[in-house]
């Protein structure tokens, strides 16, 4: 059996993630239309990671969804700073989420289970994995390590081999910076990831289209339209200020 790609896997975990949150959008043909070249995103102040915090953030997701010959990655949809949003908001504070204990290391299909909210999990694990990192590879910090010593690193953070303070790695990685990378690179430019809709564009996702009626019954065929955003902002026409593309 062959290995699933990058973009089948991403796929199928997209389209679970974007049923849940926009169940009023029918789920048309996956198919992905050819990706153009996306810049790299420009450097910008943040309101949560220092510089150096940044820098491991990025370095992390950019591995985890890494740009190939399939399309860009999470460095390119600007997924730290997504990440960086939501820590310096509600969801980095905990504040809807039950925070009371017992506490303990999260038994298989568990969810999070420390004591941190998610601001406080990021910043002990970057600096718990910051400092494995110096002690192993000859005190370099992750974001200067080559692609296979940051990959080699993050499966020691998945399978609780680094000890970071208050958090299993594990959890850590499943709980959190899978996660967030993963909404990053799909949620809606609003919130600062998915740049130029490079994870919408890759699985062939229309975004917040309110008008599918000439496609419903087609389903087996490509969705021919780029995708557009909640403040109806068109890909196309981010790249392409020409376009005449009004549907």
């Amino acid at each position: 059996m062959s290995e699933p790609t990058r973009r089948s896997l991403l796929t199928s975990t997209a389209f679970v993630a974007l049923g849940a949150a926009l169940p009023g959008l029918p789920v048309l043909a996956v198919v992905a239309p050819a990706v153009a070249d996306t810049p790299t995103p420009i450097p910008e102040a943040y309101g949560f990671f220092t510089p150096a915090e940044a820098a491991f953030i990025d370095a992390a997701t950019a591995r985890i969804i890494p740009t190939d010959a399939e399309g860009p990655g999470a460095h390119e949809a600007g997924v730290v700073t997504f990440i960086d949003r939501q820590l310096n908001g509600d969801y980095g504070r905990a504040v809807k989420w039950y925070m009371q204990g017992p506490y303990g290391k999260s038994a298989d299909g568990q969810g999070y289970q420390s004591s941190f909210t998610p601001a406080e999990a990021y910043r002990a694990a970057i600096k718990a994995t910051d400092d494995y990192c110096r002690n192993t590879y000859q005190g370099n910090g992750f974001a200067d390590l080559t692609p296979d010593q940051q990959d080699s690193t993050l499966k020691a953070m998945e399978t609780d081999g680094i000890e970071i303070p208050g958090i299993g790695s594990k959890d850590f990685f499943n709980s959190l910076l899978r996660q967030n990378t993963l909404e990053g690179f799909f949620s809606d430019p609003l919130y600062g990831g998915n740049r130029d809709m490079v994870g919408w564009r890759m699985i062939g996702f229309p975004g917040a289209r309110g008008d599918f009626v000439d496609y419903m019954d087609t389903s087996d065929q490509p969705y021919p339209l780029p995708p557009v955003g909640v403040e109806g902002h068109r890909e196309m026409q981010m790249r392409d200020p020409n376009s005449t593309e009004t549907k």
